[in-house]
């Protein structure tokens, strides 16, 4: 008996990418643009490379853990009745480290390169979700650039290497617990203590309960701690590094309560942990210990939060969007169907805009790295390392929602898509290293102590002036935007109260203008592109410009354009295209 819809779904599933660097059609230009060079035949091939290694090998490795829900399991003790509190896993997740680690990202430089060799590799590892492998990379990453910035060169000598390692059955692999039950995201409330250890010179002992500790099976654990007579609050902890055992065998003075069950990211071990005079070493000096857990720790996580973000949104629109081009439906592709482009355009260019935005903090992360950060340069990676992280992480849940609407009722279907698997992980990058609320408020308070919206806006008015060729008024529809924003941002700054009920609202819009004007940069830069264009005008359109009541949003008359080669020919060259007007 002929299914011809089966057959339709046969040849979608053939047809996937089996790289997906070579499936984001763009992302070299995002990333020359940035880097402000051409990338190098040999980091294209490298990039490529991991690309096909990502989709053919980590990914199924992923579907099957995903398949069989072979998730991590807590072995508390070994068949003597030994304490051991081992973390097992499915042969495949060791699959897919494997593949991972040898991308070679942990073991990049800490500099301008390697700051955007990372990112890239890590966008393309986030394809697949966390998947078991994102959240410890970024980990082993934080503590690495916390140890290789503030360590003594003991600790540095002692567990660089292995940090850095690309083998990953033999490389360390990192962690960081700093959530406490009865703190959250008020660390200043965190009462695990911290006392000097009388035997080991340079020592300290570890005591108390961390809450929600991922990469529960990592061999080094970056925590922080008040040690004895500290003061209360943020300025009294201290940031130690708690090796996993220090006889290669035996947990070093703590014990795995449980294993958190999540909503997502379920291939990664996260779990309870109390410590009973687990022995550590200071990272830093004892009073810096918040300031490291922050600008070492926390800022990398969040900055590559927002890069996993983007890798999960690209990976929606490659599924929705060749889903669209197979599948039909009332006799017509349902790609022809005008709701259903809107949703792949709107897909495709909030995926663009967090991509944007994501390397252009990454450019900022990268001259710190380097050294040659400005005061300036500082001041706006202070605000987009945390605003960035707010917007991108809302954005990626909803574009894979989005996206699993373009599949209908198949993309709620676990083993027929990733989206699933992506919309649950995207749910929780949105709580990882601090929830919508948390990250606002941080920023506000830097806002208003430090005044980085001066530095922010002074940024934005110079990525618009370096524009080469202005398209039509959007750059003057960003600076008007901008210019509406001002004097709300005054006020929150000057009234706490008004600040508490509108200041979300208010960083959301400016980071809608920076989004704007970054994707302006892009379609500067890539002149040749009609699609890049038509994204930043859909996007400004959608975000900046005031629709008037009973009008029909403006921006509708974009999205052929927009899904560009993706699209029909024969809606291409449509008559709406051809007539667009300013």
């Amino acid at each position: 008996m002929e299914q011809p819809g089966r057959e339709d779904l046969i040849r979608w599933k053939e047809a996937k990418a089996s790289n997906f660097f070579t499936a984001l059609s763009d992302i070299a230009s995002v990333l020359e643009l940035r880097m402000r060079h051409p990338l190098a035949p040999s980091q294209y091939e490298e990039l490529s490379a991991f690309g096909e290694t990502v989709a053919t090998v980590i990914e199924p490795a992923v579907q099957v853990l995903e398949r069989s829900r072979e998730f991590p399991k807590l072995r508390p003790y070994d068949e003597l009745g030994r304490h051991i509190d081992e973390i097992e896993f499915h042969p495949a997740q060791l699959e897919a480290a494997r593949a991972a680690w040898g991308s070679r990202m942990l073991a990049t430089s800490l500099d301008f390169e390697g700051a955007f060799e990372l990112a890239a590799k890590f966008l393309l590892l986030s394809h697949v979700g966390e998947g078991g492998q994102a959240c410890p990379i970024v980990c082993t990453i934080g503590l690495r650039r916390a140890i290789e910035h503030r360590a003594s060169d003991e600790i540095k000598e002692r567990y660089l290497p292995g940090l850095a390692n690309a083998d990953a059955d033999v490389a360390l692999r990192g962690s960081q617990f700093l959530t406490e039950v009865q703190g959250g995201s008020d660390v200043g409330a965190n009462v695990t203590r911290a006392t000097l250890d009388p035997n080991t010179p340079g020592a300290w002992r570890i005591s108390g309960e961390k809450w929600f500790c991922s990469v529960a099976d990592a061999d080094l654990f970056a925590i922080t701690a008040r040690p004895d007579n500290a003061e209360p609050g943020t300025k009294g902890l201290a940031c130690f590094v708690v090796p996993r055992s220090i006889d290669g065998t035996t947990p070093n003075g703590f014990r795995l309560r449980r294993l958190k069950d999540k909503l997502g990211t379920r291939a990664l071990a996260s779990a309870e942990i109390d410590f009973d005079d687990a022995l550590a070493w200071p990272i830093g000096e004892l009073g810096d210990g918040f300031k490291i857990a922050v600008t070492e720790l926390l800022n990398t996580s969040r900055w590559l939060n927002a890069v996993g973000s983007a890798g999960i949104m690209c990976r929606a629109y490659l599924e929705a969007s060749s889903f669209a081009q197979h599948r039909e439906a009332f006799g017509e592709r349902i790609a022809s169907f005008p709701a259903v482009r809107e949703q792949l355009a709107l897909i495709k260019t909030e995926t663009a805009a967090s991509l944007a935005s994501t390397f252009a903090l990454t450019e900022f992360v990268a001259k710190i790295d380097e050294g040659t950060a400005t005061e300036s340069d500082v001041a706006i990676h202070r605000f987009l390392v945390n605003a960035n992280k707010y917007v991108t992480s809302i954005a990626a849940s909803d574009v894979v929602h989005r996206a699993i609407e373009v599949l209908g009722g198949n993309g709620t279907i676990e083993d027929f898509s990733p989206l699933p698997r992506l919309y649950r992980d995207a749910v929780v990058f949105e709580s990882w290293e601090g929830t919508h609320n948390v990250l606002c408020a941080q920023v506000y308070r830097d806002c208003a102590r430090l005044g980085l919206v001066d530095s922010v806006a002074a940024w934005i008015e110079d990525e618009l002036s370096k524009l080469t060729n202005p398209d039509g008024k959007n750059p003057t529809q960003v600076l008007v935007s901008l210019g509406d924003l001002r004097p709300r941002l005054a006020k929150s700054f000057d009234d706490p109260d008004y600040s508490a009920k509108h200041f979300r609202r208010q960083l959301t819009a400016l980071m809608d203008v920076i989004q704007a004007t970054c994707l302006l940069r892009e379609a500067d830069q890539m002149t040749s592109s009609l699609e890049k264009s038509a994204v930043a005008k859909l996007f400004i359109r959608r975000h900046l410009t005031v629709k008037k009541p009973n009008e029909e949003p403006s921006w509708t008359k974009f999205v052929d354009r927009v899904l560009g080669a993706d699209a029909p020919q024969w809606q291409a060259d449509s008559e709406e295209v051809a007539e667009e007007t300013e």
